[in-house]
């Protein structure tokens, strides 16, 4: 069922192939779906779409649809990951989610949008037209609380020497470990044997270096996608961790291998990131 445009409202079709709106935030990648409702065999779609091997080759497959069956007034934010796992929520996953609303809704004068997500409402707000490939997006992203329990593990990385850990719940899970150099670090090997303690939730996994007063330097192991180029609610469970170490102030640049992420430590965290349009995709309904 496609998504359409009617009096700057979104509303939905009732036939039709699936419209699929392909974003990345820093090289996080995700395909954006506004439907009616969820599909009951979501997770098998994200499976089937985000494999490099038969389907697009993404990290991520969202699904907007109302938070009140039968009207567009308000969306509801739901992600499967690539291994067809749920995510309570993802901070690049909502950026891209903001870039596409703004393209299927033609905005010329940016958006400003609150969503609602298994982990609470999150406002985004999109600074740039619909005719825009790139678009500065800022996510309230709620705050840092205490994350799961980590007595008993055995934090090993292979080599490089373990500093302070952390364990920070950002609406979804995240373990938070210190390192002098993260591109020393297997996370193909260190991501799965840590994440494996947090069993049958899971958690994201992220090795972290604090460069200067300001200024971090991640690699993430994300649950149900694997290593990937960037993690938003994981940069912003870092820029947490590490100003509780008292080694950073409120405004943090979070540096990843797809790029530069900017987290203002506020009530809320405020994700500050870069959405860019890939393409659109079309699928069968069904």
């Amino acid at each position: 069922m496609t998504l359409t445009v009617r009096g700057g409202g979104l509303l939905l079709s009732e036939t039709g192939p699936v419209k699929l709106i392909h974003c990345h935030g820093l090289g996080n990648q995700f395909l954006v779906a506004f439907i009616d409702e969820v599909p009951t065999d979501g997770a098998e779609r994200a499976q089937d779409l985000c494999t490099p091997l038969n389907g697009i080759g993404v990290d991520g497959l969202i699904f907007g649809t109302p938070t009140i069956p039968g009207q567009s007034e308000r969306l509801t934010f739901t992600l499967f990951n690539s291994d067809g796992s749920s995510a309570e929520v993802s901070g690049n996953g909502l950026a891209c989610f903001g870039h596409a609303i703004l393209r299927t809704m033609q905005q010329n004068e940016g958006l400003d949008v609150v969503v609602d997500t298994a982990a609470g409402p999150r406002r985004i707000r999109v600074f740039g037209s619909a005719a825009d490939a790139e678009v500065s997006v800022a996510v309230e992203m709620g705050t840092a609380t205490d994350g799961p329990d980590f007595s008993g593990l055995s934090v090993e990385v292979g080599g490089p020497e373990v500093g302070r850990v952390a364990s920070v719940d950002m609406g979804n899970p995240h373990l938070v470990v210190e390192v002098d150099d993260p591109g020393g670090v297997d996370l193909a090997v260190v991501g799965p044997a840590l994440e494996a303690h947090f069993e049958p939730i899971g958690c994201n996994i992220h090795m972290v270096s604090v460069l200067d007063d300001s200024t971090l330097h991640l690699r993430t192991w994300e649950r149900g996608a694997g290593a990937t180029k960037a993690c938003g609610s994981g940069a912003c469970a870092v820029a947490a961790s590490a100003q509780e170490w008292g080694a950073v102030g409120d405004e943090v640049e979070v540096r990843m291998p797809g790029g530069i992420t900017n987290v203002s430590l506020g009530d809320p965290i405020v994700l500050s990131v870069t959405s860019t349009y890939v393409g659109d995709r079309e699928v069968a309904d069904g």
